[in-house]
Order: C-alpha cells, then structure tokens, then sequence
C-alpha cells in the first residue's frame, strides 16, 4: 500500500467553470428534438450518459452539430421510427424520458442499456405510460429492459404517484403532451421539465402537488443556457473555504 502525506500549504486561488447540470443536459436535448425548429443548447454536460441521449434523438431523425461550445438541434418535420435499439448506456433518465418520448409516437421503439440499467426497476414509469394507452413490452413482464413500445394512440390521463419522481412525471408529461395530461405527487419533486416546456410555450399549470399539461399541438425551439451542476460545485466549495 502506497501512503501520501499531505501537508500545509499556502490558498487556492483561481476561477474555474462547473460543469453542466446532467438532469438539464438530456431535457435540453430531449425537448429541442420535439421542437418545430432548431435550438441551440450550451454547456452540455460531456459525459456517456447525455451522450446517450444525444445518439437516441439522432437516431430518430435528429440533426445534432457541434458548434463551438453549443450544440445545434434541428428536429425533422416528425421524428421517424428507429432503425436499430436505442441504447442507453447506464443512464436511467435517459430510458425513463425516451420511454415517455416514443410513447406518443405511431410507431415502435425498443429501449436497452448496459448490464446495470438492464437490471434497474422500470415498472415505475410502464405502468403510468401503459395507463395512457401505450404498448409496453420487456423482460419481468415490463419491469425491466430491454423494453419494446408501441405508442401513438394514447389518452389523456390524471396519474397519482405512489413516490415523487422527476424522472416518472417527465415521462408522463413527454408522453401526454399532444392530448393533455396531469400528474400529481405526494410531494413536489424537482421541475426542471416543467420550466423548459413553459420556455416552449406549452400551456403548462401547476397546482399544488399537481402538474397540469393542456394538449399541445406546438413547441417552440428555445435557446438553453444548461446551468452548473451544484453536486460538482461542492466539492470547490469546500476547497475555497
């Protein structure tokens, strides 16, 4: 066993840039791909799991450009069924929100990641899309992935959560957001999708614990300014003190 002693030493002094929020990251991709026209979204957070996401809304039609330290999202007139498994890595948001995503589209889509997401609940967010009218297929009898969905003719539904979920009530509201939906939960739990529809002009209300999304026919693209991920700002917090 190798030791290192660390000793005094003078003030840290200098600025750094937080990287980008990860929740943020995919809903910034996630929305302008359902946008009708394109969208500029900065300080995305460079890591496998947004990548993941990225390669998903590509893979539906997306058209997604580096430029400079912005990405550029140009959505096609309908996103088109995929060609190939989306694969999403390790990232559980990713599948959970592309779940809610193709749930409202005419055609078929099958959801898989690596060996750990294939092993992690995903009864949670099939059983409310399911609800709504969608197909859901998977291993455990939907509950975990690879899951295959067969979307399109869904219905407006009022869904009450067991356990507050961002991650569930994004894929409600992704899923519901041509014929309305709302989603109430036994405690608010953070709204990062709710303000990027809002941003898009969606008719979006909240109520309480209550989330209420009208139909939406129109999202406008929007430019996203991804904010710094206060988990990794910790740690130079506490550095700097």
């Amino acid at each position: 066993m190798s030791e290192r002693v660390v000793g005094p030493t003078g003030p840290l002094r200098g600025e750094l840039v937080i990287p980008g929020d990860k929740s943020v990251s995919h809903r910034a991709f996630l929305l302008s791909a359902l946008a009708d026209g394109p969208s500029r979204v900065r300080g995305v957070l460079r890591s496998t799991d947004v990548d993941a996401t990225r390669r998903a809304v590509e893979a539906m039609g997306v058209s997604v450009e580096a430029d400079g330290d912005a990405w550029v999202v140009r959505p096609p007139p309908v996103l088109r069924e995929p060609a190939d498994v989306l694969d999403c890595g390790n990232a559980g948001t990713a599948m959970r929100l592309l779940a809610g995503v193709v749930s409202a589209e005419p055609w078929w889509a099958v959801l898989t990641g690596d060996a750990s997401l294939r092993g992690r609940p995903m009864a949670r967010v099939v059983r409310p899309l399911r609800a709504m009218g969608a197909v859901i297929e998977g291993r455990d009898g939907g509950q975990r992935a690879p899951i295959a969905v067969r979307g399109g003719s869904l219905r407006p539904t009022d869904h009450v959560l067991d356990i507050a979920s961002a991650q569930v009530k994004s894929a409600c509201l992704l899923a519901g957001r041509r014929v309305g939906v709302s989603v109430t939960e036994p405690g608010r739990s953070r709204d990062h999708t709710e303000r990027m529809l809002r941003a898009m002009g969606a008719d979006l209300r909240v109520e309480g614990n209550t989330v209420r999304l009208a139909p939406t026919s129109r999202l406008a693209p929007v430019d996203v300014d991804v904010p710094g991920d206060p988990s990794s700002a910790a740690f130079w917090a506490v550095a700097g003190s």
